[in-house]
């Protein structure tokens, strides 16, 4: 554990002024982060760092590798206590937040499993709630642990893709995650970032863009050590006010994987436009990474555009105070010079320069303009797409910008009981909940109205449950993107395999069965022995649900354990054993 040196005793003649600068120095002394030790004792590698783009957010930490497995030992990276537990099947699977009493949090997520007295915490704590799910605050002292106490194991729980450690630092006081990398978390790295490519976007109703080279997404770059130009057959043109977009990526160095950068700077004719700044994450607007990003080109081609531009609806405030806000005002024949300034996280530069062409009217009418396609959705007022058999609301604001939005009806697929609403495209974002409504057919019996729910497909024809409530006649349900939707009715419970739960159990630790659904998907399971409530953890990528044998069922004897599992239909399916612990 650092500690920070003693002061030496002030003179009885030192004046005030110097009696002050004391004083300001403890409290620096005192107030000043721990040094940070590295949550796990294996080389410090990164499968993805702070604020990268990712599908709907802003990365929030760094994603520590863990050599490919599970189960290495993650330490506290310094003195402090729990306060907060949460364990989920989703999200951060289980996940271990640290106050350290400076003024930051660490949070640790996709453990396997928790150790010592914080898994003892965490263990009261589902026995209590009786659910698996849970999400538990302490306060200061109540678990306390050290520098370098092994807290958890490694894995790949909730929403992850892989074996890997979570790691964040938050500022404790507003929860905003920070970048370890500024605290002390260092990785070797003087590769400059990589600028790939630009593009070019009208903001006037009057604007237009000159086009891009054959069938490119954008004006290719090339260069390398942090100097860049644009390819000689990319002629950026435009003609009125326009704004630009970036494409850039960080790596460090002996590593191939993409990272995101930390600041974008844009300059025009040397006078600086815009700025962004990726140095904390405030989750009640990570959302907002969407406007941010080229959310089609993300979400389709894996292009990491960034907007060097405000859309009207952008609350991010990762933003510099440039009066220009990224609008390029271009007079008819003028050139103006344009330069981009990526960093890394580390200090690493790289530079894009070339001069962006004002194209005359003359010019400009050469160029192909696309006709709007489908009705203008109006991005701060309330829009309704209504056609028959469906009605989509979208509240003010749960757009980015004023989008011309598209209807198509198609035969529903099969097990379909209403035709196939595609409503606009699922590359335009939507920011929040817009209700979605669905007529049930007329003749469908009665019972089965409660068993219907909305699907979405996408375009391979995968179906993912939504859901929906009945009323009316109608189902009624929150989507959060634009896509094809239609209604299914799922009458079938969910199934139940046993996997390795034994007549006699004697010896062995833990148990597993295998749980499944074939449309609406898991919502409950509960598991008995003898009558009382036991932990069952659920893993979803695996449709497993697993009993480790703890202080509540340990006991030796004959036990009968029983299992409910329930879809979001209200399906339900059972399975009991017998067995000698």
């Amino acid at each position: 554990m650092h500690t920070s040196p003693a002061l030496p005793r002030a003179r009885r003649a030192a004046p005030l002024l110097t009696l002050g600068l004391w004083a300001g120095a403890l409290h620096a002394q005192e107030s000043a982060p721990p040094r940070y030790i590295n949550p796990m004792d294996i080389p410090l590698e990164l499968s993805g760092n702070f604020m990268e783009p990712r599908s709907n957010h802003f990365h929030s930490g760094l994603d520590m590798r863990t050599q490919g497995r599970e189960g290495i030992p993650v330490k506290a990276v310094a003195d402090g206590w729990v306060s907060r537990i949460k364990i989920s099947p989703w999200g951060y699977g289980k996940a271990v937040y640290i106050d350290h009493g400076n003024g930051h949090t660490s949070v640790y997520g996709h453990l396997s499993a928790l150790v010592g007295n914080v898994a003892e915490a965490c263990l009261d704590a589902h026995y209590r709630h009786k659910d698996y799910s849970i999400d538990v605050t302490y306060e200061r002292g109540a678990v306390p642990v050290t520098q370098g106490q092994v807290i958890a194991l490694s894995g790949n729980t909730g929403g992850s893709g892989g074996p890997h450690l979570h790691f964040e630092i938050r500022r404790t006081g507003d929860q905003h995650a920070i970048d370890p990398e500024s605290v002390g978390f260092a990785l070797k790295d003087k590769t400059p970032p990589e600028i790939i490519g630009v593009r070019i976007h009208p903001l006037t109703d009057t604007s237009l863009v000159g086009p891009y080279p054959a069938k490119a997404l954008g004006l290719a770059a090339q260069g390398g050590g942090g100097r860049y130009a644009l390819k000689p057959e990319a002629k950026p043109a435009a003609y009125g006010t326009v704004g630009l977009s970036l494409h850039t990526l960080d790596r460090y160095d002996n590593s191939s994987a993409r990272f995101g950068v930390r600041h974008i700077e844009l300059f025009v004719d040397s006078v600086p436009v815009f700025s962004t700044h990726f140095t904390e994450v405030d989750f009640n607007a990570n959302r907002y990474c969407n406007a941010h990003m080229e959310y089609g080109l993300f979400k389709a081609q894996k292009m990491e555009y960034h907007h060097c531009f405000r859309l009207p609806n952008n609350k991010l405030r990762i933003y510099g105070r440039e009066e220009a806000q990224g609008r390029i005002e271009l007079a008819p024949g003028q050139d103006r010079h344009v330069r981009f300034v990526v960093t890394d996280a580390n200090g690493n530069r790289s530079e894009l320069t070339f001069m962006l062409h004002g194209a005359t009217a003359a010019e400009a009418a050469t160029w192909p303009a696309p006709e709007p396609d489908g009705s203008l959705f109006r991005y701060d007022a309330t829009n309704v797409l209504q056609e028959e058999g469906v009605r989509l609301t979208i509240p003010p604001h749960m757009l980015y910008d004023d989008v011309y939005v598209r209807y198509q009806r198609r035969k529903g697929p099969a097990r379909a009981i209403t035709p196939l609403h595609v409503l606009h495209d699922p590359l335009t974002p939507i920011h929040g909940n817009c209700e979605l409504v669905l007529d049930l057919p007329a003749d469908l019996p009665e019972h089965l109205r409660s068993k219907a729910l909305i699907v979405s497909i996408d375009d391979a024809g995968k179906v993912s449950p939504v859901g929906g409530r009945h009323a009316d006649g109608k189902l009624i349900a929150d989507v959060r993107a634009f896509g094809a939707y239609t209604a299914m009715v799922d009458t079938v419970p969910p199934t139940i395999t046993n996997v390795d739960l034994r007549t006699d159990m004697k010896g062995r630790k833990s148990f597993n069965l295998k749980i499944a659904d074939n449309l609406s998907g898991i919502s409950t399971w509960r598991g008995t022995i003898d009558g009382k409530w036991v932990l069952l953890e659920y893993e979803p990528k695996t449709n497993t649900i697993t009993h480790h044998f703890d202080k509540h069922t340990n006991a030796p004897g004959t036990k009968k354990f029983e299992v409910v599992v329930t879809d979001e239909r209200g399906n339900t399916a059972r399975y009991s054993s017998t067995f000698t612990h």
